[in-house]
């Protein structure tokens, strides 16, 4: 405050110093140069000088608020500009994300158009745009994207590729992802979209090369990775028994090229000795279920052996008791060994194996088997009783209906 009165003080006395100056000694300023002429007191000549000095400086800084300060002065300048894309970019993305697809392309379309970096808003401008059905909004987009960030072409790529899948357009999907595959094969994401391409379209072959960098990148858990496998080459072997003039030979063939720690697995075995079975190669559909079973035990496995017509029924048999000493109480053992006792003509021991097994499992299979046998052997009674067990089973799963009386 103080300070403030002092300077009032001294900008009262410099006032009257000059008025006294002026007053005192005017002094006089003359002008002169061809036509032109200029006269005045030297005081009125100083104050002009003084009064051009302001306005010169004035114009000047006028001029550069107007380039620098876009908030305060000019609306139109470039930083004001790069401030609304900013703005428009902002509100698109937020109406992206509430699902309002209309409102979002045309904010995020404005934004991309005149963003230095329009990568994003080109990319939720295309997803928008497709939610909304527009495809061809969405791939201009895209290209637009493309043409503007050249170095982002896999991750313009990755995008279209997803949107190609939402619309269902799978093969096209595959097309797009390819080049990414030949320049990054072990990209995640790629390998990823590629991994359900394949499934969705039944590309197995392709699904199985994608396996190995698949484990590499542990994007799926092993468990999901084995179970894919297993699908892969099980439908492979599939196709293969069912193509050519030779399809024996041919699933054959597709059996030795799968890697031997492959071959090991029991569900591709079972796979295998199905086809061949279904082939009429039942003498080595039996070879391979034996080979496998003396390897490992697997239910699965035994279950297909008692089916498989062997080319020695004896030893066939002789093979699955040998393994009934390692599981006496396993139910789908106890009746291959029944169908192969069949096969043998041995309708005591197949009669034993089938009670058996169904005093340990009630299968309707099971009781099958054994009313069948009992009704060749006579006892139709107990035959008739047991297909009404058997059919109990199958009808547990029937809704409950108004049934007539007896």
């Amino acid at each position: 405050m103080n300070r403030t009165f002092l300077l009032f003080l001294l900008a009262i006395l410099a006032a009257a110093l000059l008025g006294l100056a002026v007053a005192e000694h005017a002094g006089y300023v003359l002008i002169a140069w061809k036509g032109f002429r200029y006269e005045s007191t030297l005081w009125v000549f100083l104050a002009l000088g003084v009064a051009l000095w302001a306005l010169l400086y004035g114009i000047r800084l006028l001029l550069g608020l107007m380039g620098a300060s876009g908030r305060l002065v000019n609306p139109w300048s470039g930083r004001n500009r790069a401030r609304r894309v900013q703005l428009a970019a902002q509100r698109g993305l937020l109406e992206f994300a509430a699902g309002r697809w209309s409102h979002a392309l045309r904010l995020l379309r404005r934004a991309a158009e005149h963003s230095s970096q329009p990568l994003v808003p080109y990319l939720a401008a295309a997803r928008a745009a497709s939610e909304l059905g527009e495809h061809a909004t969405a791939d201009l987009m895209l290209e637009q994207a493309r043409l503007r960030e050249p170095k982002a072409a896999v991750a313009v790529a990755l995008a279209q590729a997803q949107l190609l899948m939402a619309r269902g357009e799978d093969e096209r999907a595959v097309a797009t992802l390819q080049p990414v595959r030949e320049k990054h094969p072990r990209h995640p994401l790629a390998l990823r979209l590629l991994q359900q391409l394949h499934l969705r379209l039944g590309n197995w072959a392709a699904l199985c090369e994608l396996l190995p960098d698949l484990r590499r990148q542990t994007l799926l858990k092993d468990s999901e990775l084995d179970a894919l496998e297993r699908q892969a080459r099980s439908a492979l072997l599939v196709q293969a028994a069912q193509s050519g003039e030779q399809p024996l030979a041919t699933l054959q063939q597709a059996w030795k090229q799968l890697p031997q720690a492959v071959r090991q697995t029991p569900a591709l075995v079972a796979c295998y000795a199905e086809q061949l079975q279904r082939l009429g190669a039942g003498g080595e559909a039996e070879d391979v279920l034996r080979g496998a079973l003396k390897g490992q035990f697997d239910e699965r496995l035994a279950y297909l052996y008692g089916l498989a017509e062997g080319r020695d029924p004896a030893r066939q048999l002789a093979s699955a008791e040998a393994w009934l000493k390692a599981h006496p109480e396993h139910p789908g053992l106890l009746l291959s060994l029944g169908r192969l006792a069949l096969r043998n003509h041995l309708w005591g021991k197949a009669r034993d194996y089938f009670e058996h097994s169904l005093r340990l499992e009630r299968s309707a299979e099971t009781y099958g088997e054994l009313a069948r046998l009992l009704a060749r052997l006579g006892e139709l009674e107990r035959s008739n009783r047991l297909l009404q067990e058997g059919f109990g089973l199958l009808a547990r799963d029937l809704p409950v209906l108004p049934q007539p009386g007896r």
